[in-house]
């Protein structure tokens, strides 16, 4: 089951209808008849569907406590970072193999010979590093059964990385992609480059129409090493639902001269399925659907297949993975994410 994921309808009253968008209706009936008992109640639908300029402001403070995840980080002095960055008179950092596009005269000889394949040398220096943040705005990822919308969690999570990033002195720069096209905000220093980036998810949140999703995701994905420059620290907050072998390709481009962060964001709707007959719907339609050991087994396999396939691409090109619920905090993602140790570089 790939694209947007229905929604459950069970009613609503008509105040909730009258001051909510369809979506947010939607939503507010799903809650209402898929929390057990004994569970928190939901969240307001303003917050679960939208974050407002104002929440992606407030957001500054919590993550005063956020360490930044980097992976190519070196030591930390004076509040800057020893970011990976290939030139020339700089000091030596480690030797890689040579991908197409490197410069010849950074060439590892020594270790080209031992290894009977070409290496180039990276040097390092002291330096602030730009942090680009991309976020999937497609209509899959409003949706939602617990927590907030998986669109408004991508939101925050960006916001909270982007705010974290300016307390470093780094350039902030980001991406929002939906099917009617994207939006690119090149890098740049100081709260007025935070403030344009949040008032840009802000502004955007909402579904739109236009390419076919995945389509919308392979154009964004191929777009990115234009706007990400060489050393860049790249987070994509995504479902990653209709990921094509372009879209897979475009990240290994990315990867080899940037450090990614693929951040995938689920709802525990589409990685569990309930059991028993269920309504589901997306405000125009509706069918019912009835969950089974064998549908739910099926259901189950296909997410983790989904998931699989996005945590292995990232480990293949040496990129960090990140699941993330819907149903989990924000600040929680990054604090659980940021203590999970990373594999050292290959050093000669």
């Amino acid at each position: 089951m790939d694209g947007p994921l229905p929604l459950l309808h069970a009613g609503g009253s008509a105040e909730a209808r009258a001051s909510c968008s369809p979506v947010a209706v939607v939503t507010m009936r799903l809650f209402r008849s898929a929390t057990p008992p004994g569970s928190p109640p939901p969240l307001a639908a303003d917050f679960v569907v939208r974050p407002t300029l104002n929440e992606l402001i407030a957001l500054s403070q919590p993550a005063a406590g956020i360490a930044l995840a980097r992976p190519t980080a070196k030591a930390l002095q004076n509040g800057q970072y020893l970011a990976r960055f290939k030139g020339r008179g700089m000091e030596f950092d480690e030797s890689r193999l040579y991908t197409p596009g490197d410069d010849v005269r950074s060439l590892d000889w020594r270790v080209t010979a031992r290894t009977g394949k070409a290496h180039t040398k990276l040097f390092r220096e002291e330096r602030e590093r730009p942090v680009f943040l991309s976020v999937d705005y497609r209509a899959s990822m409003f949706f939602a059964t617990r927590g907030m919308f998986k669109s408004a969690m991508a939101a925050r999570l960006a916001a909270l990385i982007a705010w974290s990033a300016h307390r470093h002195d780094d350039r902030i720069g980001g991406q929002i992609f939906s099917e009617a096209g994207s939006v690119e905000l090149r890098p740049d220093h100081g709260q007025a480059a935070v403030l344009r980036f949040l008032k840009a998810l802000a502004d955007k949140s909402q579904p739109a129409t236009g390419a076919a999703a995945g389509q919308a995701l392979e154009e964004a994905l191929i777009h990115l090493p234009r706007h990400a420059r060489p050393g860049s620290l790249v987070f994509i907050f995504s479902d990653f639902r209709q990921l094509t072998p372009a879209g897979e390709a475009a990240l290994s481009r990315l990867s080899r001269h940037c450090d990614g962060v693929l951040v995938m964001i689920s709802d525990p709707l589409e990685q569990h399925l309930p059991s028993g007959w269920h309504r589901y719907g997306d405000g125009i339609s509706e069918r019912m659907i009835h969950g089974g050991r064998r549908s739910q087994a099926d259901y189950a396999q296909q997410f983790q297949a989904r998931q699989d396939q996005v945590q292995t691409l990232a480990r293949r090109h040496g990129m960090r993975f990140v699941a993330c619920s819907t149903a989990e905090s924000p600040l929680t993602v990054l604090n659980r994410s940021s203590r999970r140790p990373q594999p050292a570089p290959v050093t000669v």
